[in-house]
């Protein structure tokens, strides 16, 4: 299976009880685009860096729980980070960073192997 299908299966999984989304992080430049001798480039470029922050999980989003017997039939949106990694990928410093904080703020953390 790809990484988008893993991707894909996590979500539904989840989707019975809250929502992830994809988050992709990089740089990429933008500018005003010429073509010179047939080749494209770009000029003034700018940086443009994209996603949450480096070390960001794969898939964020939200996990929905019912809490304190007062506010029974409440339900409370808890952010989740999902890094999504293969039996033999390594996890960075920089996302285990992330995921230690999420769970320390008090949301879901995790890394799931596929």
């Amino acid at each position: 299976m790809k990484e988008q299908g893993y991707y894909n299966k996590i979500r539904a999984e989840h989707s019975k009880n809250g929502v992830l989304f994809r988050n992709n992080t990089g740089v990429a430049y933008q500018g005003i685009k010429k073509y010179i001798n047939s080749q494209l480039v770009i000029t003034q470029p700018r940086i443009i860096e994209f996603g949450l922050i480096k070390g960001s999980s794969d898939l964020i989003g939200w996990t929905e729980v019912e809490i304190t017997p007062q506010m029974v039939g409440t339900k409370v949106a808890v952010f989740t980070a999902v890094e999504v990694k293969t039996e033999s990928g390594k996890v960075s410093k920089e996302q285990q960073n992330f995921i230690n904080n999420v769970n320390k703020a008090g949301g879901i953390g995790k890394i799931t192997r596929v």
